[in-house]
């Protein structure tokens, strides 16, 4: 074939064209260093930043939800429904194509509420579309297990019954498995763990804490960020933890989530902040959530003294602040202490804020404000570099995509589900039994099942999606399990599956076949489930005013109890169940708290002995409302005088969980008797004997009390505790650390002191008096750790 000059040239220019092209991908002097996986994340980050506008980076700053939450909200919520509700969200005046529009110019730096892994890979690759091709970075709330994905995640009992465990270890194996199935369908930041203490029960997200004790909470917060992230979170199965909610908001001032805190400095120190400052110090955590409150008069969202004085400065966070929902806005149209929307971002990211949850119009301002030298350049590139650098360790500028085709062999597998149950298993607290415990001689025997919480989701617990039917187990199909083993029948009437909707026919007819039975299991308690919001009890935003049962469940509980028939009550709930008469008037109580996928499992094998419950309260819970506040770390004055018409002592005291067998504690012995240095350590040593018929573990606590100090203390603390399992008959040593910081309060100057003076060292296996053996230590000289 003869060539004219003119095609020559063409294919000569084409030659030339792609022979640069060539070189250019193998040339690393071309490639951005942001672009270069060789590269440290801190080159990589500069070199991005230095190509970003102030817009691109108020962008990253900015959170969206996702496409298909917002497609939901705007059919279900109207405009003036948007200020007060912190679930679903969609933006007056934006369509989804203007959001994904956005997306593809770069202007939204993250994503929360995809609730698919096909929808998360849309949006990647929205995001590849703009200029920089910055990927997002996006985050869900994955409190229990990646529960909010709706194609069938491991869902995991919420974290109220997961630090009744006391099993620090499985709590960081199933967080580790979380990230895993986070990762495999396109998540990366989860906003968990919750290190709130709770001290007001009456508040609905109290099955969303780890209870009202520091030393757990701080134990199963330090545990569930390091499953999560494991040490820096760069890889593909770790993800970003977020501590959260700075603070205090589990004790407002009437007990209603976002209400006005207040407490003491003092308080916020001994009993508020301690989880934090391990969530920082020990585990690293990478992002903090602020408060819907205020504290003291100061709104959460825009706390400096919080968020950089003390979490930054004093403590060392490196990581970066996200706001809770819309709660920047809040400091105008809440707090009323800014003047607008675009104040009320001056005021919170001057205080450290770093991301918006979620919407429009603040990147906007931020630009704004920094144009017009109210907000300092260097404030929003902290904030940048800090989001970037989650993004550069996470991988996501390698691979912002998950594969579609491993997703199904990557959640929900048998590890997993395993865990799940074990958790399950564990965290269930056995509160009474009169000896019908566990279930014997079933032979021919009638069983009856009834009560809203039988056959139904409530099992999973708040923040998680519907299920496939055949991903969980509810107490009804559980129980059913057994039926052919044990030789027994049982029958189930659907009394209401809400409490709502309980009718005097409904328990009529359930009393008519009680009757009939040779015994009861009545499934109470109380509805958290996210998915069901006209009907939920209790959960986020659905505060109780009363710790009893609701609607009409205690009536229908007196109507069985009539018949004379043996009753199990079980309840399921993350909120604590004050009903004084109903316990006593029942054989036994077990509280199932909310315990996931395989809780039905769970609570049968416990009923029928194929398991020994060994859960304990991470809570106390009283008789009534009116005993409120109630903790079992209290202060020495707390109950000097009486009530007039209620007991002083609680219903069940922190720590407390019954057995099928039984465990006899020796008298503690120590290792030496004085505490003399920052690093010396003490081993406390008691001996756990099971003295039953039945293999069980037991949870050994152990209690320390500052007997004469500068600031009161309270009567006690708990400061170790350690599972034990033993056969009939056999004895273990458990030991236990007491380090200086076990024994370290704040002084005057709010300093972490070890003051001079005797400490009371108590052992047992739950906070009451009655369960404690005790010893006593000194610390001769004053020791300062902070």
């Amino acid at each position: 074939m003869r060539l004219t000059k003119v095609s020559f040239s063409f294919l000569l220019a084409i030659s030339l064209f792609f022979g640069c092209q060539a070189q250019k991908k193998t040339s690393k002097s071309d490639t951005p260093i942001y672009l270069n996986p060789s590269a440290n994340v801190d080159a990589r980050i500069q070199d991005l930043m230095s190509r970003m506008t102030l817009e691109d980076k108020a962008a990253q700053m900015s959170q969206y939800v996702g496409l298909e939450h917002m497609r939901k909200a705007l059919g279900d919520l109207s405009e003036d429904d948007l200020d007060k509700n912190d679930a679903q969200g969609f933006y007056p005046g934006f369509k989804t194509t203007d959001i994904a529009r956005l997306t593809e110019e770069g202007k939204i730096g993250s994503f929360l509420h995809v609730l698919t892994a096909e929808e998360a890979n849309e949006l990647q690759a929205l995001a590849q579309k703009s200029p920089l091709k910055i990927p997002l970075l996006i985050g869900i709330d994955a409190i229990h297990g990646n529960a909010y994905y709706q194609g069938g995640a491991t869902v995991y009992p919420t974290p109220i019954t997961q630090a009744a465990t006391f099993n620090d270890d499985l709590m960081r194996k199933v967080s580790a498995q979380t990230a895993i199935e986070m990762r495999a369908t396109g998540t990366q930041w989860t906003f968990t763990p919750n290190i709130d203490v709770l001290r007001d029960p009456r508040w609905g997200r109290t099955g969303e804490t780890f209870g009202e004790d520091p030393f757990l909470v701080g134990n199963m917060g330090v545990a569930a960020i390091e499953g999560l992230q494991g040490e820096d979170f760069s890889s593909t199965n770790h993800v970003i933890a977020c501590a959260k909610h700075l603070i205090a908001g589990s004790q407002s001032i009437n007990g209603l989530n976002a209400s006005p805190t207040d407490v003491s400095k003092r308080t916020l120190f001994e009993i508020f902040l301690p989880p934090y400052r391990r969530a920082v110090q020990e585990a690293n955590v990478f992002s903090i959530m602020a408060a819907h409150n205020e504290v003291n008069g100061m709104p959460g969202h825009m706390d400096k003294f919080m968020m950089t004085d003390l979490m930054r400065n004093r403590w060392g966070f490196k990581g970066f602040y996200v706001s809770d929902w819309n709660d920047i806005s809040r400091i105008a149209k809440w707090h009323h202490v800014a003047k607008d929307f675009k104040e009320s971002v001056l005021f919170s990211l001057s205080a450290g804020m770093d991301m918006n949850m979620h919407g429009p119009f603040f990147q906007d301002y931020v630009v704004e404000l920094v144009n017009e030298g109210k907000l300092s350049v260097e404030r929003v590139n902290d904030a940048v570099y800090k989001i970037l650098e989650a993004k550069f360790k996470l991988g996501l500028f390698e691979n912002p995509y998950v594969d579609l085709k491993k997703v199904k062999t990557t959640i929900f597998t048998p590890e997993h589900q395993e865990a799940a149950l074990q958790q399950a298993r564990e965290g269930i607290v056995l509160q009474k039994n009169d000896g019908i415990l566990p279930l014997r001689n079933l032979d021919g025997k009638r069983i009856f099942i009834t009560g809203p919480n039988a056959d139904n989701m409530t099992i999973l617990g708040d923040w998680t999606s519907p299920q496939p039917d055949e991903n969980y187990v509810t107490i009804k199909e559980g129980i059913d399990q057994f039926a052919k083993k044990y030789k027994f029948n049982s029958e189930y009437y659907d009394c209401g599956q809400r409490s709502k909707w309980i009718t005097d026919e409904n328990i009529n007819i359930a009393k008519s076949k009680a009757a009939q039975s040779d015994l009861v299991v009545l499934v109470l308690g109380e509805n958290s489930y996210r998915h069901d919001w006209p009907n939920k009890t209790t959960g986020e935003n659905i505060d109780r005013a009363t710790l009893a049962l609701s609607g009409n469940q205690l009536n229908l509980a007196k109507a069985i109890i009539e018949t004379g028939k043996p009753i199990v009550v079980v309840y399921v709930s993350g909120s604590p169940i004050a009903e004084p008469w109903l316990e006593s008037n029942v054989k036994a109580v077990v509280n199932a708290w909310e315990p996931g996928a395989f809780g039905g499992q769970a609570v049968a094998e416990i009923l029928m002995g194929e398991v020994n419950p060994s859960g304990k309260l991470p809570l106390t819970i009283p008789r009534s409302v009116g005993q409120l506040q109630m903790v079992y770390n209290h202060k020495p004055t707390a109950y000097i005088h009486k009530y007039n018409t209620e007991k002083k002592v609680p219903l069940h005291p922190f720590g407390f969980g019954l057995s099928y067998t039984s465990f006899q504690f020796s008298e503690p012995q120590v290792s030496k008797t004085s505490f003399n240095s920052i690093d010396d350590k003490i081993l406390v040593s008691v001996n756990v004997t099971n003295t039953g018929e039945m293999k069980g573990e037991e949870v050994v606590q152990m209690y320390i009390r500052d007997n004469i100090s500068s600031y009161t203390r309270p009567v006690k603390e708990l400061k170790g505790y350690k599972r034990v399992s033993l056969e009939p008959g056999e004895t273990k040593t458990v030991s236990l650390e007491i380090k200086a910081e076990s024994l370290a309060f704040y002084d005057a100057d709010y300093h972490f002191v070890v003051e001079p003076g005797e400490f009371t060292i108590m052992t047992g296996n739950s906070s009451a008096d009655k369960d404690l053996k005790s010893i006593t230590i000194n610390a001769p000289d004053k020791i300062i750790l902070d």
